[in-house]
């Protein structure tokens, strides 16, 4: 049974039911055969037909082309068969060729050439799917950047998983990626997170003071205070340790102490779910190295600033378009009147940064709440990018706002956690659902759909658990190689496979695997030009449920060599774009799990 917990199938991904070099092939024929009829340089569109029955592939240029010839499509279709059926090359990648309905030509592709489907996959092995399209090109992807006061929460954890997995599509694409994490160490929080600490150090030497509404009441503050008094070190993660001399007084010296262990606390945190970070970035130097005072002067000497009410403006709506028709709906305080910058000030000096560093894109993945800031950042960049001769793009930075996520468990929502005082945090998901399923469920929707993270499904060792699904189909294909090997039979490596003869291959299940099979790059480099990591698990889901199907309709292991080869070399295949695309996910492939209690089906 195929899982139901994503989102609507794999017809909201592109397909593509051949290799590249193929399609390539069927595209020269078909153009050919456009060339014989009088009609050059029209472009020929292939799909994969929606059902099987009506092949491999469907040509809609006959239809495209009817308002031009002005000519029945149908007409235009049959001439174009008769020219394809007359030129020698067709029959050595097309086994046959009909018309459908208003003017389809249907194609279904020999199968020598599925068989090549499998030879390809199981002789590039892990760079399968992989492709140079984006090479030469920097992508600066920033994602989590947490202020420094608290563990991550659920929407951090979401930044995460997207963040990573994008990642990971994006460098298989041939981009050059960094990741970063930009702290925000420099605003008002970083100051209440100091004093938080200091009363829960004073409470903690046997003071009667309460905490302010406003201070942070988790638990973690506790523990800093704790050790704070107890005088233990703080060994950061970026080499620095900080010590305590446990005086409570001393607020710089708290502040940094405090810091230093959220920073840690974060970092452990981030790794338990499987994510790295290439930099991080402290909002502090863009203080330190003046780059917030040269880019408010920047700003200035656009032209695009006033003073109004003891404030300085940036005047943002004199902006028609930020980026696809972005208009920001009313001017932005750029400065207060106590002297202090608002927010988005310094973020258009980190942005200035990124730009300076050669990046052809910058993206930024946040919740959606930072949608106002888009606006402002982008106007903010176009000044300075005037006084500057940058010439930075309308889109830059790109940003893909997320939706939140709600968390049940045993069918009862889930809202807090002891250690952060009032929410669910990242670590906590990581610890109920394991890294596997929670950065699978986290990446498994668009980015900008809200859903419910149900912990007793991912804990599940059954279908209906998508994670466990798509696993088990590795693990799965993994024991008939055992199953091989414990009857004494040679099992072919990867290369023995893709010489092996495939000619076997021919059942319906065979060709519909290998049909799927075919689709990885097609759905990588979606997944990486969509900018939508869900695409892959779209894919992988899809992939299984092929994998499943023919396991359940062909016997693997059988007496005959040539059969029980040519299977292995396709479960081999499978299983490589399997591994493949969970690699690419930060999801192990097993190779045992816990069996399910259904039948088997035929393959064992």
């Amino acid at each position: 049974m195929t899982p139901d917990t994503l989102e609507p199938p794999s017809n909201h991904r592109e397909s593509s039911s051949m290799l590249a070099q193929q399609k390539v092939a069927l595209e020269a024929l078909i153009k050919e055969a456009l060339s014989s009829i009088g009609v050059e340089d029209a472009p020929v569109t292939l799909e994969r037909p929606k059902s099987p029955e009506h092949g491999d592939v469907a040509c809609t240029t006959a239809m495209q082309l009817a308002r031009q010839l002005k000519k029945n499509p149908r007409e235009i279709a049959a001439s174009l068969v008769e020219a394809l059926k007359q030129n020698p090359k067709t029959e050595s990648l097309v086994s046959s060729i009909e018309i459908a309905g208003p003017g389809f030509i249907n194609l279904r592709i020999q199968q020598s050439a599925h068989h090549d489907v499998v030879r390809q996959i199981l002789r590039e092995g892990a760079d399968f799917g992989r492709s140079n399209s984006g090479a030469g090109k920097r992508i600066l992807l920033e994602f989590v950047s947490a202020n420094p006061t608290g563990p991550l929460h659920l929407g951090h954890a979401r930044q995460g998983a997207l963040g990573d997995v994008l990642a990971n599509i994006f460098a298989s694409q041939g981009y050059g990626v960094e990741r970063e994490f930009y702290y925000n160490d420099a605003g008002v929080q970083i100051g209440n997170l100091a004093l938080s600490v200091q009363i829960r150090c004073r409470q903690l030497q046997g003071e009667a003071v309460e905490l302010p509404e406003n201070a942070y009441h988790g638990e973690y503050i506790l523990s800093i205070a704790k050790d704070f008094l107890e005088k233990k070190p703080v060994h950061a993660h970026s080499g620095e340790t900080v010590e305590s001399t446990g005086d409570a007084s001393d607020t710089d010296l708290v502040r940094r102490y405090a810091v230093a262990y959220l920073r840690n606390e974060q970092d452990d945190d981030l790794q338990a779910l499987g994510v790295h970070f290439d930099n991080f970035f402290l909002e502090s130097s863009l203080y330190s190295r003046g780059l917030v005072r040269d880019a408010v002067d920047a700003m200035i000497a656009s032209g695009n600033t006033y003073e109004a009410d003891g404030a300085l403006w940036l005047r943002t709506t004199a902006f028609d378009d930020l980026g696809n028709g972005l208009k920001d709906d009313k001017d932005r305080v750029m400065q207060k009147a106590d002297g202090t910058f608002t927010y988005f000030v310094p973020d258009v000096a980190y942005h200035l940064n990124k730009w300076s560093r050669g990046f052809d894109k910058a993206i930024n993945i946040q919740g959606t709440d930072h949608h106002g800031t888009i606006a402002r950042v982008r106007a903010g960049l176009q000044a300075v990018s005037g006084v500057k001769n940058l010439n930075i793009p309308k889109l830059f930075p790109e940003y893909i706002l997320h939706k939140m996520l709600s968390v049940v468990k045993d069918g009862e929502p889930v809202k807090m956690s002891k250690r952060s005082g009032n929410y669910v945090t990242l670590r906590d998901l990581v610890d109920w659902a394991g890294r596997d399923a929670a950065r699978y469920f986290l990446v498994a929707r668009k980015a900008d759909a809200e859903f419910v993270f149900d912990v007793t499904l991912a804990q599940q060792k059954s279908d209906e658990n998508p994670v466990y699904y798509v696993q088990y189909a590795h693990a799965r294909i993994s024991s008939v190689f055992a199953g091989a090997a414990a009857k004494g039979w040679s099992v072919p490596s990867e290369a023995e496979l893709a010489d092996a003869d495939l000619s076997a291959l021919s059942s319906e299940s065979a060709l519909s695997l290998i049909g799927t099979l075919v689709e990885f790059p097609a759905a990588l480099a979606q997944a990486a030009r969509d900018q939508a990591p869900h695409i892959l698990c779209y894919y992988l889901k899809d992939l299984a449920a092929s994998i499943h199907a023919f396991y359940n309709a062909e016997r693997v292991l059988v007496e005959d060599e040539k059969q029980r080869t040519a299977r292995l070399a396709l479960l081999a295949a499978a299983r490589r774009v399997l591994k493949n695309g969970l690699t690419l996910l930060g999801i192990s492939a097993p190779d045992l799990m816990e069996r399910r209690e259904e039948s088997e089906g035929p393959a064992a």
